[in-house]
């Protein structure tokens, strides 16, 4: 079988393939992007069917390119899935759809890697495994499996009119867990809610989004501490955007509870720190706007105050008296949607350039198996790493690297 050969080879047509390819192509660098599926799969298939963007549309997506709605809108997610394509025909980018890449390994004495791939094999010197965070969904082993209860992680979620009827759990506090959550109650469902801890940003304050006061504050560029533990963030473009409050979901009907602990003949155990996991995210939330007043002082800026945004709500009963134990079936509930992030995996990229756990080992995208790259992770070289916004400048320090390597390697020799 004959066998192609290109320069760098990308794996992963999402966001973070797209914008590796254009920097790859404004260098001259010959280059495929292989996606397995379409343009932006996951946005497409893997999502619920109301999700948006979490950014607005001014903030979140490339410079070459804007989104078809209003800058202030949050945009759907097949907008997304649109706009990623609208982008790579813009840039000519070469990328394959509908092509599976099941191995990558080193070559035997010379330069550069060989893909197996459902279309064959391909031969490149540099690899760049561009298929973002989301791979395997995360759904702990916890509640056997129970005739009339259905469990799906949050990926499976479509609707509420797609679940069976009756109560739902939903597990997570992060983004897709309170979303959903909410949009369940919006549709008539008995809800729980486990809250874990959390960071709770306002969506907007004073008249400006919490993606500008990212930027204002330096806060997109922050650095990763290491050996920092991730915090779910609980923020929302739902509705047109607005900021999640806990007690203002209680005020619904969602009945919060803390994390689901254990579960024993049907009856779970949730751990008593709902009120410290909903303290610690009001303290993240004050401080945000403590920061915010301070630079728009500072920097005399003219925007309007909001001293209600500091208003918090009363504390629900069942923030004041929570739940520590559930009967699921006297309760009703008769789904569990497990909004529990996702592992990676990466067992197609057979390399040394993962830890002893078989986590991606790198620095800023660059590992220690030359030639191999990473790309789209969270934190990879700071907070903004893994959105639309932050990985196009991830994808341009990657090009630059590789464009210093591949003048090393052209280097024709010492004079002599």
């Amino acid at each position: 079988m004959s066998v192609e050969k290109t320069d760098v080879l990308v794996v992963g047509g999402g966001q973070a393939g797209v914008a590796m390819s254009e920097h790859l192509g404004a260098e001259g660098i010959p280059h495929i992007v292989l996606e397995r599926g379409r343009i932006a799969e996951s946005w497409r298939t893997k999502r619920w069917d109301s999700l948006v963007a979490n950014g607005p549309a001014w903030h979140d997506r490339f410079p070459g390119l804007e989104f078809s709605c209003p800058p202030n809108a949050f945009a759907g997610k097949e907008d997304v899935a649109a706009y990623m394509e609208a982008y790579a025909e813009q840039i000519n980018s070469p990328l394959r759809t509908g092509v599976d890449v099941t191995s990558v390994t080193r070559l035997e004495s010379r330069q550069g890697f060989r893909a197996e791939t459902s279309a064959g094999p391909i031969e490149a010197d540099y690899v760049i495994a561009a298929t973002g965070p989301f791979h395997t969904p995360l759904m702990p082993d916890l509640v056997p499996e129970t005739p009339g209860l259905t469990q799906m992680h949050s990926i499976a979620y479509r609707n509420p009119g797609a679940l069976p009827d009756g109560a739902v759990l939903v597990v997570g506090a992060g983004s897709s867990g309170v979303q959903i959550a909410a949009e369940l109650r919006k549709a008539g469902r008995d809800v729980y809610l486990s809250v874990g801890p959390h960071g709770r940003p306002p969506r907007s304050y004073r008249g400006r989004d919490y993606c500008w006061w990212l930027g204002v504050l330096n806060k997109w560029d922050a650095e990763a501490i290491p050996g920092a533990d991730h915090v779910t963030i609980a923020v929302s473009g739902a509705e047109g955007g607005h900021t999640v409050d806990f007690r203002a979901l209680a005020a619904t009907g969602i009945t919060l509870v803390g994390r689901t602990q254990s579960c024993t003949d049907g009856k779970l155990t949730f751990s008593n720190d709902l009120a410290k996991n909903i303290a610690r995210g009001d303290r993240d939330y004050l401080a945000v706007l403590d920061e915010a007043d301070a630079f728009a002082k500072a920097n005399g800026l003219d925007l309007p105050e909001e001293p209600e945004a500091r208003e918090i709500l009363p504390d629900p009963d069942c923030l004041t008296h929570p739940l520590t134990h559930l009967d699921l079936a006297q309760a009703g509930v008769t789904t569990i949607i497990w909004a529990t992030g996702f592992a990676l995996d990466y067992s197609w990229l057979k390399v040394n350039a993962f830890d002893a756990n078989g986590k991606p080992k790198h620095l800023r995208g660059i590992t220690d198996e030359p030639g191999v790259y990473f790309l789209g992770l969270p934190w990879q070289t700071r907070r903004a790493s893994s959105f639309i916004y932050g990985v196009w400048h991830d994808a341009r320090y990657i090009t630059d690297h590789i464009v210093k390597r591949r003048a090393y390697l052209a280097y024709p020799g010492t004079p002599g």
